[in-house]
């Protein structure tokens, strides 16, 4: 397998957010090792403008017009230079610490030879919700939690990464600040079956490559992560691509179990419910009623299939 050069490039799918784009693209300028090529794939054609702005990046800007964020990665790898043999993937709303991609690299060059992929440490993920309740026992054995970091469960739900302390070796990785071995590219793209708001794909994406390659998460590489409000959905049609997105993911693996799939979704369309209740808050319940939808859609169209 050896060991990859210590050559990177970075794949950035984009629609429509240059603010959000241009601060991360400052971030990248201000690398104390800078990617040796930058690919942007956008919308209609919206990354030439800021490519200009950062002559210092060696920036190709290339379009896929109404494509998913798994069609614009997949479109991605096809333009990187051949002598490149780390690839990347990262949101255009996020922010590095200067030394992220040095710690990344560094790491690559003392790594075992059946590493696959690497990700940054996300400095402000979300708080947890309901936190007591996710620690009961009931919770782990169900497979619907587990406090230990970066784990597939058997109901296909997946445990954070956020903010680690050291350096953990996981079973999935986040799109959203990643360095993959391009060899490991070759034969895993991403699933374009993955459309519209397209959740889950990278956990489908990393978890097939975990199976046969080592992924960790770095401490040393942190990033920040600023959600942009464009191009985002509606609590409602979230809810419902999360059941029907996780039900696929889960129905692609035989290890996996869709019955506690089913289940996990719909103890997590409840606690929507009891949040709503709690603070008074409508989002919730439209969640908890897309999550509902989403499973009556998975269930009719497996009747269909078995019909």
């Amino acid at each position: 397998m050896g060991i990859p050069t210590d050559k990177i490039a970075i794949i950035i799918p984009t629609i429509g957010r240059c603010d959000a784009l241009r601060q991360m693209l400052e971030s990248l300028s201000k690398q104390s090792y800078r990617p040796d090529q930058i690919v942007i794939v956008d919308e209609n054609g919206e990354g030439e403008a800021l490519a200009a702005e950062f002559p210092q990046l060696n920036i190709l800007v290339t379009t896929l017009t109404r494509g998913s964020a798994s069609a614009k990665r997949n479109l991605g790898m096809q333009c990187v230079s051949r002598e490149i043999d780390l690839i990347g993937f990262m949101d255009d709303d996020i922010v590095l610490a200067p030394q992220a991609l040095a710690t990344m690299r560094d790491f690559w060059q003392a790594s075992p030879p059946d590493l696959g992929g690497v990700s940054g440490n996300l400095m402000n993920h979300p708080a947890r919700q309901l936190s007591r309740l996710k620690s009961l026992r009931l919770a782990s054995q169900l497979a619907l939690y587990d406090s230990r970091v970066g784990l597939v469960l058997r109901s296909g739900f997946h445990t954070q990464l956020g903010c680690v302390t050291e350096n953990h070796f996981v079973q999935w990785l986040p799109s959203t600040a990643v360095v993959f071995r391009r060899q490991v590219l070759a034969d895993n793209p991403f699933d374009e079956w993955y459309k519209d708001y397209s959740y889950l794909e990278d956990l489908d994406f990393s978890y097939s490559i975990s199976r046969k390659w080592k992924l960790a998460v770095l401490a040393d590489a942190q990033f920040w992560h600023y959600p942009s409000p464009i191009g985002r959905t509606s609590p409602y049609f979230f809810g419902k691509k999360e059941a029907i997105n996780r039900c696929y993911f889960v129905r692609k693996f035989p290890e996996l179990s869709l019955p506690l799939c089913c289940l996990a979704l719909s103890i997590r369309a409840l606690m929507s419910i009891f949040l709503g209740l709690t603070k008074f808050e409508g989002s919730y319940f439209k969640r908890a009623w897309g999550n509902a939808v989403g499973l009556v859609s998975v269930a009719t169209q497996r009747k269909k299939r078995v019909a």
